[in-house]
């Protein structure tokens, strides 16, 4: 299988960094190519501009969204994004791998979301969910985080992890398209001692070896909601997200 690993952690010495190289390391042992995009050694650029196009469509106001399709048609991205769009549809497998900052992605992370998941290629008219345009890939997050494993439990101080990575497991990954593998989370990784550190990486490279057999992620197909975009009266919520109103 082919895998893209998009890394983003700014320290060389990190926990996260010997995470990132514990999974590539167990990912081509069982077979699989692997590319890793390392943000922050890349230097690459967030800061989404009118320079991302080599043509524009609307130059005297930039509407980012509308080039990206623009330039998805007349294959008009930068060398930088399109390098990256490529590896995207490349990949049979993409992992993000980050440490959970303000309970989301660091800004550069986010800023190879905003370039690179692009109108035309990641979803647009017609294709979002399970039309999306990056469906019959799969996609996971790998993730690194201070907090202790209670706190993000249903009832914990900071609410149900499910609830925190929803923007990122249905908004950006389901809404394109891709079938979305339960995350690995390695908690409090600052207060652990090498030994505890060591059984994190030793996880990490177990929940990789089940790739094959890890239970996707459930979320409730366009089928499932009405002409008002709500859930149909005979289906059920069945996400963290979605509720019945009393």
């Amino acid at each position: 299988m082919n895998v893209l690993l998009v890394y983003a952690h700014p320290e060389p010495a990190s926990f996260g960094a010997a995470l990132r190289d514990r999974g590539v390391q167990a990912l081509r042992d069982a077979g699989h190519t692997v590319q890793v995009s390392d943000l922050y050694a890349m230097g690459f650029n967030p800061v989404a501009s009118g320079a991302d196009f080599t043509q524009r469509r609307f130059p005297a106001r930039l509407q980012y969204d509308r080039e990206q399709k623009h330039a998805q048609q007349h294959q008009a991205f930068a060398p930088d994004i399109q390098a990256e769009i490529d590896k995207l549809l490349w990949c049979e497998l993409l992992i993000l791998q980050f440490p959970l900052w303000w309970f989301s992605v660091p800004a550069i992370l986010k800023g190879w979301l905003d370039r690179v998941f692009a109108n035309g290629v990641a979803y647009g008219p017609g294709r979002r969910l399970e039309t999306g345009g990056l469906r019959g890939r799969s996609a996971m997050l790998a993730l690194t985080t201070g907090c202790f494993e209670g706190m993000t439990a249903p009832d914990g101080l900071l609410g149900d992890l499910n609830a925190i990575l929803w923007h990122l497991h249905f908004g950006t990954f389901a809404y394109a398209g891709l079938r979305v593998l339960p995350p690995f989370t390695a908690f409090a990784v600052q207060y652990g001692t090498p030994a505890q550190q060591q059984d994190m990486l030793d996880a990490y490279a177990s929940h990789l070896s089940r790739l094959d057999t890890l239970q996707p992620l459930f979320f409730h197909p366009q089928s499932d909601f009405g002409p008002d975009w709500r859930l149909r009266a005979d289906v059920q919520p069945a996400t963290v997200a979605q509720r019945r109103l009393p």
